[in-house]
């Protein structure tokens, strides 16, 4: 049986660079990666739910999977997430990132035929894993966009057994109480990694030593030092800091949510990773420019700024 260390610390889930005619740009993904690597972010969580990983094909995630391989700087994880509706699929993509030399993989429930129970959905599970049996297989829950919503609990013990790669979950879902006992029954063999930006200090008193979250992707000072305050027992700096959290993420969700995500990339660190795909639409310039001034109103540049010290 493979023996993994658990991933911890912040982790990216990033951008995927469109040209403005949709196709993939994957010019910038060398400076992306330098720059989440400076920021302090410790890996790449790469065509998930921010990457817009299923509106690509099969073969453009190979193409970013491999540019990404290629650009991480030394020490730097990229894990691949796998995940889609057709389980040969997924086990092409797992076979692709453990040629290419991923850290890791990791899947979503499939979204349209859904497991009935956990038994189905850690049995779909097996054959992706087993399609790259020497990377750290991590299944990616989120009930929100798969509809899969089952006690992790019960998936870590079946898969712990079922699946000899498996290394963790990535928790995307605000079931603290679900979050808190998994956490406790993974102990320092498996990672439950924190996955909603929004509450990560709710994460982090239960026990959270990992996190993954797409405004990591420019934003991973403030997450640094909310993360140092909470270490310190500062929690009224903690709490302040969280709270800048949500008030950018509202102004995001305000402002058109992934596509808003994408353009505040831009906004924030001058990296350009285009437009959305279909069916998500892109902002024109006059929303674009009101998301800037709410970024500016509700205090992220300057909190930015205090983060890093400037």
């Amino acid at each position: 049986m493979p023996s993994f260390t658990p991933i911890s610390g912040l982790i990216a889930a990033p951008f995927t660079p469109l040209r403005s005619n949709g196709a993939l740009h994957l010019t910038p993904i060398s400076r992306y990666a330098k720059y989440l690597a400076g920021a302090g972010v410790r890996g790449a969580f790469i065509c998930g739910t921010t990457g817009e990983g299923a509106s690509l094909t099969t073969a453009e995630r190979m193409q970013v999977a491999v540019a990404w391989r290629r650009a991480r700087p030394r020490g730097f994880a990229v894990i691949v997430h796998v995940g889609n509706n057709c389980q040969a699929d997924s086990c092409e993509l797992a076979r692709h990132a453990q040629k290419i030399g991923a850290d890791a993989i990791a899947t979503v429930a499939p979204s349209f035929f859904r497991p009935a129970n956990i038994a189905d959905l850690v049995e779909w599970c097996a054959p992706i894993a087993a399609a790259a049996p020497r990377l750290p297989f991590y299944y990616y829950h989120i009930p929100s966009m798969a509809g899969a919503d089952f006690p992790m609990t019960k998936l870590l013990a079946l898969a712990a057994r079922r699946i000899p790669s498996f290394a963790g979950i990535k928790y995307t879902h605000d079931n603290l109480m679900d979050f808190g006992n998994t956490l406790t029954l993974a102990g320092k063999r498996h990672a439950v990694l924190a996955g909603r930006d929004e509450i990560l200090l709710s994460y982090l008193v239960i026990g959270a030593r990992g996190a993954v979250g797409s405004t990591y992707n420019y934003a991973a000072p403030i997450y640094r030092r909310l993360i140092e305050a909470h270490e310190a027992g500062d929690r009224a700096a903690a709490r302040r800091w969280q709270a800048l959290v949500r008030r950018f993420i509202g102004v995001m969700i305000e402002c058109g949510g992934l596509a808003a995500n994408k353009a505040m990339m831009k906004l924030v660190t001058g990296i350009d990773c285009g437009p959305v795909r279909p069916p998500l639409r892109n902002l024109t310039a006059a929303e674009v420019t009101r998301l800037r001034r709410g970024l500016q109103d509700c205090g992220l540049f300057a909190g930015l700024a205090e983060a890093q010290g400037r």
